[in-house]
């Protein structure tokens, strides 16, 4: 189950490397390749919350099979895609099989093993969930240097085929239900599409059409009311698509808190990374991958400690403490220069590898480890799609800023220097004594064009030094909300 899991995340992170040589060999204009990743992400969105409702239709067995069925012959149809509709298509097929992948892994951890085991399974899952992100970038720098881009979807095949062999005669046999498929509120389910997919389309124009344009602001305002009327459809609903029960339990609550805070913050740091390293840097989708790798080297060496703490620590204390060196390591990236690179940066990621398993085990034994298990399977989904929420938006906050904070230090810098401030020339890394020279008095084309490149990287570096603030902040509420989390009795 978690090979599948692995290959469903590891599929986003393959694509977004290598979708200008899709775009290139597809003829699509730049405008519309990024629906390339946005139909697999609210498709994917979409279906997280949906799995507690399937698992109990086809049951835990067949719903693992079908998705990853569906999933790998959608990799082989995006694999053979010649138009931009037909790989757009199949990535939407691609994304909804991906996102009952991981939610129905994270149910299985407390659903198939005794609490004692529990420790070892989560921390299983984690690594698989959090290193696929993090070798993505290298994995699929890699193929498309050395094979082509139909191998980012054709890897996923042997894999996909495996998997969906091996696992159904090890999973339990449980009763199919296909009845509930008369009974399901088609209403509500199309309100809970409808609001998922236009908040993630108002996330995604946000930062380019700013917050409160009339577009975005369409978009947030027909997701909120769609919000609105399928939560009190669900309540008030006999069968409903998606169980809201879970949210009574305080502990589950927060847990979900925990999981979107950690999305902000792990989808966040591995969005910046590659557009620091391919903008100011200058690196290939390889070279960025090679220097991700650090988190993932660092996770991993951590998990072993992480289990035996997470067996005999309370949970919360646990959690806490894995926030705020989470926080840290976020902070410690906050005074990048244009000089930073794989040695800068090779501390900060050590330290949010360690991190990353503290802000993953107790949090999801928080959320999920007391609840009943007819709950779980719906509880694992939600929980899940709070942490992709975070993650959207997340990523969303740091592209504002990117647009926004890099004019304002732009101009600003341009004030300073024409002023003769020798710190500002030192900044962008300029020769003080060329700025008193060249810059005395109006300065010269020649000397405009020499200039506003290395305005404009500085300017850039600092605000990505803004956006790794506002993931730092984030960590830290983390810690702030870990405290109203009640560790009840476990199943």
């Amino acid at each position: 189950m978690c090979l599948g899991m692995f290959m469903a995340i590891l599929d986003i992170q393959v694509v977004a490397t290598s979708l200008p040589t899709i775009q290139n060999a597809l003829a699509i204009s730049p405008e519309t390749m990024s629906w390339v990743q946005t139909s697999y992400l609210i498709a994917e969105i979409i279906a997280i919350p949906l799995t507690g409702w399937l698992t109990h239709v086809l049951s835990m067995r067949w719903l693992f099979a079908a998705a990853l069925a569906l999933f790998t012959l959608a990799s082989i149809g995006c694999a053979a895609s010649g138009t931009f509709a037909a790989l757009v298509s199949f990535r939407v097929l691609q994304g909804f099989a991906g996102g009952t992948l991981i939610p129905a892994v994270f149910a299985a951890v407390f659903l198939l093993f005794p609490p004692r085991s529990q420790g070892i399974a989560t921390t299983i899952a984690g690594i698989v969930a959090v290193l696929a992100p993090t070798v993505g970038p290298v994995v699929g720098g890699w193929i498309t240097q050395t094979w082509s881009w139909h191998w980012l979807f054709l890897i996923n095949v042997v894999p996909g085929l495996i998997a969906c062999v091996v696992a159904p005669p090890l999973l339990p046999r449980q009763q199919l239900n296909f009845g509930d498929l008369a009974e399901i509120d088609w209403r509500s389910l199309v309100l809970m599409a409808m609001s998922l997919a236009t908040l993630e389309i108002g996330l995604k124009q946000s930062p380019h059409d700013g917050w409160v344009s009339v577009t975005c602001t369409g978009l947030f305002t027909i997701s909120a009311l769609c919000g609105g009327l399928f939560v009190r459809r669900t309540l008030r609903a006999a069968h409903p698509v998606v169980q809201l029960g879970p949210f009574r339990n305080r502990s589950f609550a927060i847990g979900c808190a925990l999981s979107f805070c950690l999305g902000v913050g792990l989808y966040g740091s591995v969005y910046l990374i590659p557009v620091f390293l391919a903008y100011v840097r200058g690196h290939d989708a390889l070279q960025i991958g090679s220097t991700m790798l650090v988190t993932g080297a660092a996770q991993l060496a951590m998990s072993p400690i992480a289990v035996a703490l997470e067996r005999r620590l309370n949970a919360r204390w646990l959690t806490a403490a894995g926030f705020a060196v989470f926080g840290i390591g976020l902070a410690l990236s906050m005074f990048q220069t244009r000089d930073t690179d794989f040695n800068q940066m090779f501390w900060p990621q050590v330290v949010r590898g360690v991190a990353i398993m503290f802000c993953l085990l107790p949090p999801t034994r928080l959320a999920l480890g007391s609840l009943p298990e007819a709950q779980v399977p719906t509880a694992s989904g939600l929980f899940n799609l709070m942490r992709n929420l975070g993650g959207a938006i997340g990523i969303a906050l740091i592209d504002t800023i990117l647009y926004t904070r890099a004019h304002i230090y732009a101009a600003a810098l341009h004030m300073r220097l024409l002023s003769g401030d020798p710190t500002a020339a030192t900044a962008i890394g300029l020769d003080p004594a060329l700025l008193t020279s060249g810059l005395s008095g109006p300065p010269t084309p020649a000397m405009e064009a020499l200039v506003q490149p290395m305005i404009e990287k500085t300017a850039f570096v600092w605000s990505v030094n803004d956006a790794w603030a506002m993931l730092a902040a984030t960590a830290l509420l983390a810690v702030l909300l870990v405290p109203f989390a009640w560790v009840g009795r476990e199943r």
